[in-house]
């Protein structure tokens, strides 16, 4: 299930993965390690028309935090 998230950088919509519904790994654009398989997490993507295209898998510490990273970093 996703829900719209307002933050600083934007309005995102965000699903949480339960360990059970994560079979993949991904890699993590905040701190830059895998997220493997069976560990929850959180994927987002810009609140825009064809923002799903820009969806990522995040840890969901390093998703919480991403607005505190510094000036040039990519927050998504």
């Amino acid at each position: 299930m996703e829900r719209v998230e307002d933050w600083p950088d934007g309005e995102w919509k965000v699903r949480r993965v339960s360990g059970a519904g994560a079979d993949k790994m991904y890699r993590c654009p905040g701190c830059d390690h895998e997220i493997r398989p069976g560990l929850p997490h959180v994927v987002s993507w810009p609140n825009w028309t064809g923002g799903e295209d820009e969806r990522r898998h995040w840890h969901t510490a390093c998703w919480s935090k991403r607005v505190e990273r510094g000036p040039g970093r990519s927050r998504y």
